[in-house]
Order: structure tokens, then C-alpha cells, then sequence
């Protein structure tokens, strides 16, 4: 990370550069070999009082006092992609949307209003996308007041981490007291090599719609409601997998689910019981799904995993899948 011109250590960033990406280094202690620095990279999303707030990829806002700062600068608003296929923010998170539908929603100015009687945080939240057409604190005290009318808790999805998401928004409903619950990664990779795996498919089942066999292995509810099955079934191309358990366990060994939806494909709801794992499962879930996805003229994947599940990262990034951007989802107070 470069700061200097011939040599030198400078500052080039000011108030006015706040919603913009930057990269600043300040002195973190004084030590007897002299100061040790830390650097910061994200969106700068105020700068007040002699404090600077700068929120990073990971959602988690920094405070960092201006007398600290050694160097600063603007930096481009979203890394190189790397790999896997091009996407901006907004198109994916439409996708997204679409493949996770609510029971009921409404606009609010650019924002969309969801709801989903609880079944899930991502149907029954608000997808802040462009302008709510009313100041924030308005904005907000409307979204509780939709939410509370439903007796259910209002929140908001944000994403932050490439060209175009909403660190800014972020820092706004921290300052307002919105508590952040959960963070999940976006993923992306190209769909053809997912097909290509040498899974063992052959005992995969894929159907249009799901029994009461495969909803025995979901694990994110007891008792299915209208509203459940509502939100499981809605998308633009819907297919369901599973793997036939065995004698002693009468649920699926394995299912999962893929949306379908012009050139993208999204997976989730891949689950394998306890009693099955580390036999390629998973993968040949998703590999069966891949390959009917590829059938219907789609050649991109996403999927969605919170940043603490450790093993299904691994098995995502072993199948070429690269994070495009997080979401975080915060609570009202």
C-alpha cells in the first residue's frame, strides 16, 4: 500500500471526500523502536469533530481521531475482479431478490418493503435500493411502523464491499442505534465448471416442487405454514434436489434448491443430515442442479453463506466461488 510521493508520507484526502473509497494509515501506539501503524481501506463515511468514520468491507465501522492520521488517499471504488463473471451490485442483488421472494411487499420509494410472516431475515426485510423519496429518519420511523403492524421486527439489508453498496447507509443506522445481527457473503463463479465436477449424481432426485420428505431435512422451521412454502416455491425457475436417506432415516440424505433466472443460477438451501456427511453430497447437489441450470441457458452462479460457517466457505471456494460483496442485515432498536 503506497502513501508517498518521493519519499514522503501525505495526507491526500479531506471532508470532501467523504462516500468516497479510501486508504488512510494512523499511528496505532508508540512503542521503544519507535511508532507501529495501521492501515484502513473502505468508504470514508464522515468526518466530524476531528473524527473520521471510514467503514471497510466488512461492515464493521472504523473511528479514527484525525491527530492520528500519517497518510491518506483515495483509492478506486472496488478492487480488480479477479475471477469468476462480471456483476454489478445492483443486478445481483435483484437477482437475489428474486429468488427469495416474499409473501408480501411494497415500495418505498426506490426501497422495497418485505414480509414474510418471520420466514427468513432476507423476506422480511427492507432491499434499500436507491431512494426511499423521504429523509432518512422518516424513512426509518415508516419502516418500523410497516413492520410493526405485522408484529414483526423491522429490518434492513445493506451490503457493502464493491462499486455501488451502501456503506454510507451502514453508518447511518449505526448512529441511529440499528444493531447489525447478521453478515453473509455473496458469491459468485462461473456456472459450466460446477456442471463439469466429478460428482457421483446418480442418486439425485430434482423435481419442480417439494413434498414433505424434503422439507423434513430443511432445518429454518418445525412447522411449515402457506407462507413457507410460498417463499420456497417462488422464483423465476425453481428446482428442488435431494438424496433418499436410508432405513433408519427417513428424511433426505441431502437436498438443496436452484433458482434459475436468465444467465444466473442460485443456490441454497444445501443440506446434508449428520449422519451423511463427507460423502460428496453436497457436491453432487449441487452439481445435478448446475448441470439442469446450464439446460436452461444459464452459465453464472451465486450463493449465499454467513462469514462464520467455516466449512461451507471451504467448499464453496473449492468450487471456484469468490466473494462479490457481504450483507449485513440491522435490527431497529
Amino acid at each position: 500500500m503506497e502513501f508517498t510521493i518521493s519519499g514522503q508520507l501525505e495526507i491526500r484526502i479531506t471532508p470532501a471526500d467523504v462516500g468516497k473509497r479510501v486508504s488512510v494509515r494512523r499511528t496505532a501506539e508508540h512503542g521503544p523502536q519507535g511508532p507501529k501503524f495501521t492501515d484502513t481501506v473502505g468508504v470514508l463515511t464522515s468526518w466530524d469533530g476531528g473524527v473520521l468514520s471510514i467503514t471497510p468491507k466488512s461492515g464493521d465501522s472504523v473511528r479514527i481521531a484525525e491527530s492520528t492520521l500519517v497518510a491518506g488517499k483515495v483509492v478506486p471504488s472496488a478492487p480488480a475482479r479477479r475471477r469468476g463473471p462480471a456483476a454489478s451490485f445492483d443486478e445481483l442483488a435483484l437477482v437475489c431478490a428474486r429468488a427469495w421472494p416474499p409473501v408480501e411487499s411494497e415500495p418505498l420509494g426506490d426501497w422495497q418493503l418485505r414480509a414474510a410472516q418471520g420466514f427468513t431475515r432476507r423476506a422480511n426485510s427492507v432491499l434499500p435500493l436507491g431512494d426511499p423519496g423521504l429523509p432518512l429518519d422518516e424513512a426509518l420511523e415508516r419502516v418500523r411502523q410497516w413492520y410493526g403492524e405485522r408484529d414483526l421486527p423491522a429490518y434492513i439489508q445493506t451490503a457493502t464491499g464493491a462499486e455501488g453498496t451502501q456503506e454510507q447507509l451502514c453508518a447511518e443506522l449505526e448512529q441511529r442505534g440499528w444493531r447489525r445481527e447478521v453478515t453473509a457473503e455473496v458469491r459468485i463463479a462461473a456456472l459450466a465448471p460446477i456442471g463439469d465436477l466429478d460428482a457421483d449424481v446418480s442418486e439425485v432426485r430434482l423435481s419442480r416442487d417439494l413434498d414433505e420428505t424434503w422439507l423434513s431435512r430443511y432445518q429454518r422451521f418445525e412447522t411449515p405454514g402457506p407462507h413457507v412454502l410460498k417463499v420456497l416455491r417462488g422464483g423465476p425457475s425453481v428446482w428442488f434436489a435431494s438424496v433418499p436417506g436410508d432405513a433408519e432415516d427417513a428424511a433426505p440424505a441431502a437436498i438443496g434448491r436452484c433458482v434459475v433466472d436468465g444467465r444466473w443460477a442460485g443456490f441454497m438451501a444445501v443440506e446434508v443430515g449428520p449422519a451423511h456427511r463427507r460423502r460428496g453430497l453436497a457436491t453432487a447437489v449441487m452439481t445435478a442442479l448446475a448441470r439442469k441450470a446450464l439446460d436452461e441457458g444459464a452459465s453464472a452462479a451465486w450463493l449465499q453463506v454467513e462469514t462464520d460457517n467455516e466449512g461451507a466457505r471451504g467448499l464453496y471456494e473449492g468450487m471456484g466461488f469468490a466473494v462479490h460483496h457481504l450483507y449485513h442485515h440491522f435490527r431497529s432498536a
